[in-house]
């Protein structure tokens, strides 16, 4: 590679990174859809509106881009506390697997962060939320966590199960927002750090797995 092809390449990365950061940030703040590409291009110091679409072709295709860009980073944690836990029976153990490499990333990201507000958009958008799912589906320390939990609540019926998977789901998404939000706007928080949030969830989390299932009434 000659000296400008690298000098290219990495303007082209640094493009590309700013374009991340302002739409994530954007995208927290307002919702995807509420953001033109133009917006982002503006807050990115492009002045190219096209540079959005350029880089990274659809919307979705720059949500997928968001995702991944921090997914990666969750990942790398989440594979250490999964092999720590092993063949854990502890319930806990798995949800800990679950909770604390996001919480984790969020608290080393700094002050403020957007990622947690835009998942949170992500989620609640019927044609978006399934990249968030099909990327969380794609990690094998996921697929590990889930498979140890499932281990632990073996009389568990699947339709509770899947229930109460969405619920998990649903709090800790919705939990990390708001707690990012109101850092972002120096409000006072339940907990002081990320760290002490994430045993809040854990404590909720698992005692909501263990919950006792009220049998269906019969019918005649």
């Amino acid at each position: 590679m000659t000296v400008s092809m690298a000098v290219r390449a990495e303007r082209v990365s640094a493009t590309r990174e700013q374009i991340l950061a302002a739409a994530e940030r954007l995208f927290a703040e307002h919702g995807v859809f509420a953001v033109s590409n133009r917006q982002v291009s503006e807050a990115a110091g492009q002045g190219n509106n096209t540079a959005v679409g350029y880089h990274f072709g659809t919307k979705a295709d720059l949500v997928r881009a968001i995702v991944r860009k921090h997914t990666e980073r969750i990942e790398r944690i989440r594979q250490g506390m999964v092999a720590e836990a092993g063949r854990s029976a502890e319930v806990r153990d798995w949800v800990a697997c679950l909770v604390r490499p996001v919480a984790e990333h969020l608290a080393a990201l700094g002050n403020p962060t957007w990622f947690a507000r835009f998942g949170a958009q992500v989620m609640t958008d019927p044609t978006l939320r399934d990249i968030m799912i099909d990327e969380a589906l794609t990690s094998p320390s996921l697929r590990q966590m889930l498979d140890g939990l499932h281990r632990c609540l073996p009389e568990l019926p699947a339709e509770v199960r899947a229930e109460r998977a969405d619920m998990a789901r649903q709090l800790m998404i919705h939990m990390c927002a708001e707690r990012e939000r109101a850092l972002a706007d120096g409000l006072p928080t339940p907990r002081s750090s990320w760290h002490d949030a994430a045993t809040g969830l854990i404590d909720a989390i698992t005692g909501m797995w263990l919950a006792p299932v009220t049998p269906e009434p019969r019918t005649n």
